[in-house]
This record gives structure tokens, C-alpha cells and sequence, in this order.
């Protein structure tokens, strides 16, 4: 891993809340926060300046709430919530292992973290601080792909991975299908005819005509991350180049 070097300067990583849940069946597994944050610190030591965007659903999903009744806006307002409870533990997690960190919320509440303003997480980013987004866009109808998509065009990041609980993009379920193949690589119209479903329509046609890559990779899998960035072949890389 030494040998490797940064082909990407600016990341910005898309976590699911899910992806805290570890072992557990709702909230924060401290041992899986513990290896995310240092997977994070790897990416800071290996020279990148890195943002975070982190979801809302090992604590609560608004979608969830509104079929059963609650009001969507209020539904997802909650779950923007979620996003801050999270962004704050991981927060703490890096801090805990000397890297700076600073939570950036789309939602002013200035007693827990920063309100999100472009130049502020420019300026921290530049400086060398993981800047983690949260609270969504701060509007209802909006997910936290969408926000992550449009952090990335806002920072001018060069590269979006989205980590997942599988090694990229597959022709079929490879948990069902065992010859199902991996793809290496798709255009966005690709993922947009075939209904992959990586993330929804909006956060797809914003990656697309922005001409941001987006890499989709199994977070857990040793040294995903760094190999990703330094533009190895690693899950499944979505651009607009055929």
C-alpha cells in the first residue's frame, strides 16, 4: 500500500447509516465506528482531503415512518436528525485518534456543530480537516445520496465513493446468483437504462452532468478505500467515458 499514490486529491465518501449498525439491530456499533475512523485516518495520512456524508437509517428512516402515517416532511426531518447523531459520533471517533474532523450541518444548530456554508468546508478541507455533512440538503423530499452528490459538486471533488455491503456493481444478486458478474465499469446512462439502482435518479443525473466519477465498493474489504483513490481497479467505477 506504500507504493500506491493518491490519483484523486478531493473524496468525497457516502456512508450509510446502516453501515454503523455492525452486529447490532439499531444505532452505533462502537467497534465498527472504531474501524471506520481508521480506514478515515489512512485516507488523511495517505495525503487526501476527504469529506463525509453519513446517513440516517441504523437510528431511524423517515420513509419508514411515513407509511405508517406520519407526515412526510416531519418524517424526514427526523431522519436528518438521525444523520447529526451519527456525524457526531464519527466526530468523536476520529478525534479520538488525532485526526481532525468537523461536523457541517445543512441545518443551523450552532450548540452542536457548524452550519454548512461551501467556503467553510473549503477552508477546512484545505487545512487538512475530514469535513462531515449532515442533515442531508437540510430540505424534506431529498436523500443523503442526493446530499452527497451535491457536496461533491459544491467542493469540486474529483472522485464520490459510495461504500456498501457489496464489492461494486453486478449483472444479478451475487448472494442468489452465483454467476453473476461484477461490472468494472458503467456510464451513467448505463446505470440509468439498466435501473441499477446505486442511488436514486437525482443523485445519478447530478454525478452525470457534473462529471463526477463515482466508485461503489464494499467498505469492509482491506484497503477498498485507499486502492480506490489511487484509481485501481476496485468495486465498480461509473463515469461518462464509454
Amino acid at each position: 500500500m506504500s507504493e500506491l499514490t493518491p490519483t484523486y486529491r478531493r473524496v468525497l465518501l457516502k456512508l450509510s447509516g446502516e453501515s454503523l449498525l455492525g452486529k447490532a439491530n439499531f444505532g452505533i456499533d462502537p467497534q465498527f465506528l472504531a474501524h471506520f475512523a481508521q480506514q478515515i485516518q489512512a485516507i488523511v495520512k495517505f495525503g487526501v482531503q476527504l469529506a463525509v456524508v453519513i446517513g440516517g437509517g441504523n437510528i431511524f428512516r423517515g420513509v419508514g415512518l411515513t407509511a405508517s402515517g406520519i407526515d412526510r416532511i416531519s418524517a424526514d426531518y427526523m431522519g436528518m436528525l438521525a444523520t447529526v447523531i451519527n456525524g457526531l459520533a464519527i466526530q468523536d471517533a476520529l478525534q479520538k485518534i488525532g485526526v481532525n474532523a468537523q461536523v457541517m450541518s445543512a441545518i443551523g444548530m450552532d450548540t452542536i456543530c457548524e452550519t454548512y456554508t461551501r467556503q467553510r468546508a473549503m477552508s477546512h478541507l484545505e487545512k487538512g480537516t475530514v469535513v462531515i455533512f449532515v442533515a442531508g440538503t437540510g430540505h424534506p423530499f431529498f436523500t443523503t445520496d442526493s446530499a452527497a452528490s451535491l457536496r461533491a459538486i459544491e467542493i469540486g471533488a474529483h472522485l464520490m465513493i459510495k461504500a456498501t455491503k457489496v464489492d461494486g456493481l453486478y449483472s444479478a444478486d451475487p448472494l442468489r446468483d452465483p454467476t453473476a458478474q461484477r461490472f468494472t465499469h458503467l456510464t451513467y446512462d448505463e446505470v440509468l437504462t439498466r435501473q441499477l439502482g446505486v442511488m436514486d435518479l437525482t443523485a445519478v443525473i447530478l454525478c452525470r452532468d457534473n462529471r463526477i466519477p463515482l466508485r461503489v465498493l464494499d467498505m469492509g474489504k482491506s484497503g477498498a478505500l485507499i486502492r480506490a483513490i489511487a484509481g485501481q481497479d476496485e468495486g465498480t467505477l461509473i463515469n461518462n467515458e464509454e
